[in-house]
């Protein structure tokens, strides 16, 4: 039976275009937001040089976006009620659109930060929307598959921003980086005007009655948006060093958690909280956070160590995640034909399980790994990667009543954009703290007293001696070489003490799994 005929079947109503036509449609909408979220940053020395700032400063058009994009996800439904779940969509997607091309002619740093802001408020309207609109026009057994093209986009495009961001900043403008979303905008709203439509549900929904959560949607901001400050700034700034970051902290908890306390409490919540009651739902949540964490986190590590470490171009360290993004895109199909067949749970336990392994594997960094060898780290990651995203997200929605499904996505969404930021922030702070406390171990043996130390320094002084002819300051020279040895080494054994810890929370999150319902992706019972 045909996805479209199994929608007819289950919930009384046909749309009118293939769904496998709107399914590529929307998600090429999330693909082109996902991707902004990391394609700016390898472009941020050059908007920085051209707009004679501060490359601190220039960080700014990041912290913008992601705030503005975290405030919008949770109340993302609540927007698609009140607007109509397509006309909000289309909204977004126009807009994100104008706002790109509005920073790709910015002339002051300003104006590239205020149009960021905007581009992440309506981005931030395209995941929860594409994923509520799979929910309209797929019935429960089809998800999965449907969730396969979606994870293509949300998994692959944080992989390729890297590297995309380098090619286009490199070849030709820093501009471009936000052009290129024009025409990919413009196809989009055409495409999602024309094919897209919002099931009888919607369209009988009273918008009028709808009433503005004011308290909530400002609670939700002053919390999220002081989370992502806190989160993308605290390394900068020293964290709780920083009377900034310390300001920001307690905002953050003022706001999320009067935002429980209110969204619990009131009649008509902006978000619909209880969707966490649904226990598949809230396992989902946990364990998307968990895999995000990790995802983000390792993502960000290998590319820095490339570029920092071992001396590689923005490009080419972007290109050391591609074969595993590749790898993605062809495990994804097989993961959604072996889930009728096998307990989904099991299925995730398995990704995490291969997750923690291979972070284990990644703990055999040395300091001239090669390129060969630091692609087949991420390709490892990137196995376990492409069992979990489907198999999570079918979970979450596979008990919710559909009532509650739009302020899923949104809910959803959101844990898992905020544990990307939790994970970039955990593991950049790890590796300076471990840096730390590595160099301090081996500094140890930098000693008159160390035999092996003064061995090889007097090897090192005669060889500088030899081939300069120059006596003065070999000794010097080679104490300067024995210093940059020490920060090398301590530095790689940073790297694999974090792979450490991000092994350890993947492992953690095994028994996790097996509190999932026993259910199969086919003839799992839908939400209702």
């Amino acid at each position: 039976m045909s996805a479209a005929g199994s929608v007819q079947g289950q919930l009384g109503w046909t749309p009118r275009a293939n769904p496998w036509a709107v399914a590529v449609i929307v998600t090429l909408a999330a693909f082109m937001e996902v991707l902004d979220t990391t394609i700016v940053n390898v472009a941020l020395p050059h908007i920085a040089g051209t707009m004679s700032a501060s490359y601190d400063e220039s960080t700014w058009a990041l912290t913008s976006y992601l705030v503005a994009n975290s405030i919008v996800l949770p109340i993302s439904a609540f927007l698609g009620r009140w607007m109509g779940r397509k006309r909000y969509f289309m909204v977004c997607i126009v807009m994100f659109t104008v706002c790109s091309f509005m920073c790709g002619v910015a002339t002051e740093l300003w104006q590239l930060i205020l149009f960021r802001l905007l581009q992440g408020f309506f981005g931030g309207g395209l995941q929860p929307n594409q994923q509520a609109i799979l929910l309209d026009y797929f019935p429960p057994e089809d998800r999965s598959k449907a969730f396969s093209v979606s994870a293509i986009a949300i998994i692959v495009a944080p992989i390729c921003g890297p590297t995309l961001g380098g090619w286009i900043t490199d070849t030709f403008s820093w501009r471009w980086v936000f052009l290129i979303n024009v025409p990919v905008g413009i196809v989009t709203a055409l495409a999602v005007m024309q094919f897209v439509e919002d099931p009888p549900w919607e369209k009988r929904a009273d918008k009028g009655t709808l009433s503005v959560d004011y308290i909530g949607i400002g609670l939700i901001a002053l919390g999220l948006g002081a989370l992502e400050v806190t989160l993308d700034r605290g390394e900068n700034l020293d964290w709780l060093g920083s009377n900034f970051i310390r300001v920001s902290a307690v905002l953050t908890v003022v706001g999320l958690v009067g935002a429980v306390i209110w969204l619990l409490r009131t009649r008509h919540p902006v978000v619909e909280l209880r969707a966490l009651k649904d226990r598949n739902f809230a396992l989902a949540c946990v364990c998307i956070f968990g895999f995000a964490t990790v995802l983000y986190g390792s993502a960000v590590l290998i590319p820095q160590l490339a570029q920092q470490q071992l001396g590689y171009t923005a490009m080419w360290a972007g290109l050391v995640l591609t074969p595993g993004a590749v790898l993605i895109i062809l495990i994804i199909p097989i993961v959604s034909k072996i889930m009728p067949h096998v307990q989904t749970r099991y299925i995730v336990a398995t990704g995490f399980l291969l997750l923690g392994l291979a972070m284990v594997y990644s703990h055999g960094l040395t300091p001239n790994i090669d390129f060969h060898n630091l692609a087949m780290m991420r390709s490892a990651q990137s196995m376990a990667i492409g069992l979990l995203f489907v198999p999570v997200t079918t979970l979450a929605y596979i008990t919710l009543p559909t009532r509650l499904q739009a302020d899923g996505t949104a809910l959803f969404t959101m844990f898992r954009n905020i544990a990307g930021s939790v994970g970039i922030s955990t593991a950049s702070s790890l590796l300076r703290e471990r840096s730390q406390v590595r160099q301090a171990y081996l500094s140890e043996h930098l000693s008159t007293t160390n035999q092996n130390y003064q061995d090889t320094l007097q090897g090192l002084t005669n060889s500088i001696q030899d081939y300069a002819h120059v006596a003065g300051d070999s000794t010097q020279a080679a104490a300067a070489h024995m210093y940059q040895t020490l920060i090398a080494q301590s530095t790689i054994l940073a790297y694999k003490d974090v792979f450490i810890y991000c092994a350890i929370l993947a492992f953690c999150l095994i028994p996790l799994t097996l509190l999932f319902s026993k259910v199969k992706t086919a003839g799992a019972a839908p939400g209702h």
